[in-house]
């Protein structure tokens, strides 16, 4: 049967063609007045200025041809030419039937299957994470999710940034602060030995870990910006780390180390894995032969003392610079290795199209690293694309920081809305029948949610401000509400199983059952939207108005009461609620605990 808002916009679109106009003018949305219609078209107005006649006319004809099918109970005019729809109950009852045994929940998949790379993350090698990658990382999870749902085959790399100036920036320091650890880096890389590397190891695993990393960086980077000596010092060291010195690379292992294990702790504590964990480095080695090919081929051009690509086009309305690929001093830069991952992943996965979710503010050098790879070959001109988002502010509206004006861990961020849900919880009266191990995991389902959708409840190109007290709260548009919707229906059904009531076939004939299967419906619509857009505020939105759709139907439809074949179709209405509220939470990264 398929989804009503398709059926009856192709039912429309089909009328209109009768009446010798596109069928395009057909299309369908959701009522403006649910109180009059379920859906409306208003392609009668469009269509009369084509037509040079007049639009009540136009959906006089169109509404006339509709007469007599079984979807609509209704079908009535409004206004100038507006269209009304009125679903009957039986359509509704056939389109629920038909999404409590959809496997999908009543979401398709796509037509054509592709091979779809997600890069999203960007996690950088001796740092925490920040608030600043909370974005990439929940939206970046989300689109993976809902490409994959679709069909799609999909791919998720993190593509951390361990390769670099900052990595020479801290080699630099480190070595600096301990001369103790460079004596002994130079003594192996003298007499290169399992006698000579192990010292090494063992000085740095004991004087460096990923907190002094996060200390050290600012503190390297800000003295590059005044000290010339330092900052060609660092630039050395990067060059010389890239070319193989073997001190520095075990240096650089103890970094990508502490950091990984640290990288692992957080995404896994908001539900986010990665199918490949490659980062700048393992594209180290292409470097060279790339460079060397862009050389022969003529793409490269000098430009005082280093290499550039020019990406320019005639037809820019704005100037973009040149991509630089090898620096004065010989090193790779990030574009570089950029444009090497993009080879890398042409060879290894071989993707139709490649996802980047990555801040808006890098638009431009995505856009000039693109341009840089079509016209290399290393991929095809268009299956590049930058999906961009705004930044999380505080309720101060700038970029969200400690009360210190520090920026805020993730690892923080996390504890405090952790901490934040587990007061809610019990302000609420809820987990009280828990164990304490249990009342943790679901405190931290409750922070999760409320993170998340706080996030993805908005379009992902605006900013957006995070006031933890609100997105936190059990009521209104939130996660924890969302949560407490799922278990609120699990405590039904599991009520239902120790009445011995069964789930039946769906009949609707109620105004919130009505409504409830009219959000049931808007699921695939929803999907589809968020799949076409790389937007998964579509779903979560959906989400939410099934949420409060369930809600209306529970407090107006005694579930468990009324006669037998009564009860078990408005049961079977709400385990299909569940599975499908359950799944759209899924799509989003957000696991629902059973009991609250």
């Amino acid at each position: 049967m398929g989804d009503l808002r398709t059926g009856l916009g192709e039912a429309v679109g089909a009328a209109f063609a009768g009446a010798g106009l596109a069928p395009s003018y057909g299309r369908v949305t959701p009522s403006d007045r649910p109180d009059l219609a379920d859906f409306q078209c208003n392609g009668a107005l469009a269509a009369a200025k084509a037509a040079a006649r007049k639009p009540r006319e136009i959906a006089e004809d169109v509404a006339a041809r509709l007469a007599g099918d079984p979807r609509l109970a209704e079908v009535s005019l409004a206004g100038p030419g507006f269209i009304n729809l009125k679903v009957s109950d039986a359509a509704l009852s056939a389109r629920a039937n038909e999404v409590a045994h959809d496997p999908r929940r009543g979401g398709s998949a796509v037509e054509h299957r592709r091979r779809i790379l997600v890069d999203y993350g960007g996690p950088n090698v001796a740092k925490e994470m920040h608030v600043g990658h909370l974005r990439a990382s929940i939206i970046g999870e989300a689109v993976k999710r809902i490409y994959r749902f679709r069909g799609d085959e999909v791919v998720g790399d993190a593509h951390f940034g361990d390769w670099g100036f900052q990595m020479g920036l801290l080699i630099s320091a480190v070595l600096d602060a301990d001369p103790a650890l460079a004596d002994l880096v130079a003594s192996y890389e003298t007499a290169p030995a399992e006698a000579t590397k192990a010292p090494v190891l063992a000085r740095i695993a004991e004087t460096v870990s990923l907190e002094d990393l996060d200390r050290i960086y600012p503190d390297a980077s800000a003295r590059s910006k005044t000290d010339a000596d330092y900052r060609d010092r660092a630039r050395r060291a990067t060059a010389e780390l890239q070319a193989g010195r073997a001190g520095y690379r075990l240096i650089w292992s103890h970094f990508a180390s502490v950091t990984h294990l640290a990288l692992e702790r957080d995404f896994h504590a908001l539900g986010i894995d990665f199918d490949v964990w490659k980062g700048e480095s393992d594209v180290n080695d292409l470097i060279e032969p790339m460079v060397a090919e862009l050389r022969q081929r003529g793409l490269l051009f000098p430009d005082q003392g280093a290499e550039i690509i020019r990406v320019a086009r005639n037809d820019d309305k704005r100037e973009l610079p040149p991509l630089l690929v090898v620096s004065s001093e010989g090193s790779a830069m990030y574009g570089t290795t950029d444009l090497a991952t993009i080879l890398d992943r042409s060879r290894y996965f071989g993707p139709d199209h490649a996802l980047y979710v990555v801040d808006q503010r890098q638009a431009d050098h995505f856009e000039v690293v693109f341009r840089a790879a079509y016209l290399a070959g290393y991929a095809a001109e268009g299956s590049l694309e930058h999906v961009g988002f705004g930044t999380m502010n505080g309720t101060d509206g700038k970029p969200f920081k400690t009360r210190e004006g520090g920026v805020l861990k993730l690892r923080d961020l996390i504890e405090m809305t952790t901490g934040k849900a587990r007061e809610r919880l019990h302000e609420a009266g809820l987990g009280g029948e828990l164990s304490p191990e249990d009342f943790e995991a679901t405190a931290l389902k409750v922070a999760v949610a409320a993170l998340k959708f706080a996030d993805l409840s908005n379009f992902r190109g605006t900013s957006y401000v995070f006031d933890l007290d609100r997105f936190s709260s059990f009521e209104g548009k939130t996660g924890p509400y969302l949560l407490y919707q799922a278990v609120r229906v699990k405590s039904l059904l599991r009520r239902a199983a120790d009445e011995g009531v069964e789930p039946a076939a769906i009949e609707v004939g109620e105004g919130a059952e009505r409504d409830l299967v009219l959000a049931l419906d808007a699921f695939g619509h929803a999907v589809a939207e968020a799949y076409d857009k790389k937007a998964p505020h579509f779903v979560a939105e959906h989400a939410y108005r099934l949420a409060g759709a369930f809600s209306k139907f529970y407090a107006a439809c005694p579930i468990l009461a009324g006669a037998p074949a009564q009860r078990g179709s408005r049961l079977a209405l709400a385990t299909a609620t569940l599975l499908q509220l359950d799944l759209a939470l899924d799509l989003l990264g957000i696991a629902t605990p059973d009991r609250m």
